[in-house]
């Protein structure tokens, strides 16, 4: 039994699903993997049902009903890992954008470093570790990022990252049937609260690669959502 469980959240990735679970597993700390698919029209979900005959033991499937957005995908996934015990449980892409290479860094963070939550930071120190990336989706991301930190005054550079590993403790604390964003904003939300909550943050630097098959789901929706949901939440603060 694996402490370690990796969510994939999954819509429409039948070119990247298999080869990111076999990466995954073929990495020398041994993780779990459970697929919360959005009922994908291209029937990635069949292909996680074949894996899981080969990895009966490590890799899990959850089908929702319809495309929820990602941060209802995440919870619904935080909630299985909850009730699995899972002492450590990570956000990661489907399409190789987070490098599962540095999974094991990100564990050993919260494991070894005295992180409650660790981050894979694409601009930890200012320093910018993007590869792939048009320049004006890279300034936004990058001044988003910015924007977050200032209004909010966290401290951590890539307050948008979705790259994360969270310890069970700090799942269960949050109330996560509250959290307000399902885009965006959730991976800046998640992130706030821990912080209000006292709980220790570390940044990671990883290198993120844009993704080479399949369609990226940003829209300008959810980017509107995560700059004016910022100043909401902040306002707001944190509910006791």
């Amino acid at each position: 039994m694996s402490d370690a469980l990796v969510i994939i959240p999954t819509y429409n990735e039948k070119e990247n699903i298999e080869a990111i679970v076999r990466v995954t597993f073929n990495q020398k700390k041994e993780f779990h993997i459970l697929v919360v698919d959005d009922n994908s029209p291209d029937e990635t979900s069949k292909i996680v049902e074949a894996l899981i005959l080969e990895f009966p033991d490590r890799l899990f499937l959850e089908k929702r009903e319809g495309k929820s957005g990602l941060g209802t995908a995440y919870i619904h996934g935080f909630k299985w890992a909850i009730a699995k015990k899972y002492d450590y449980v990570i956000e990661m892409d489907a399409d190789f954008s987070h490098d599962p290479k540095d999974l094991t860094r990100l564990y050993s963070a919260c494991k070894n470093e005295g992180g409650d939550v660790s981050v894979g930071s694409r601009y930890l120190n200012n320093q910018v570790n993007v590869v792939n990336w048009d320049i004006k989706r890279l300034l936004l991301s990058y001044f988003a990022s910015k924007y977050v930190r200032f209004i909010t005054r966290i401290p951590v550079f890539d307050t948008t990252a979705g790259f994360v590993c969270w310890k069970r403790e700090v799942l269960e604390t949050m109330e996560l049937e509250k959290i307000k964003f399902v885009g965006y904003a959730f991976q800046i939300e998640m992130k706030f609260k821990a912080w209000k909550h006292g709980f220790s943050i570390k940044e990671v630097s990883v290198i993120f690669t844009d993704r080479v098959i399949g369609t990226s789901k940003m829209s300008k929706n959810i980017v509107s959502e995560a700059l004016f949901g910022v100043i909401k939440m902040k306002l707001k603060g944190l509910p006791k």
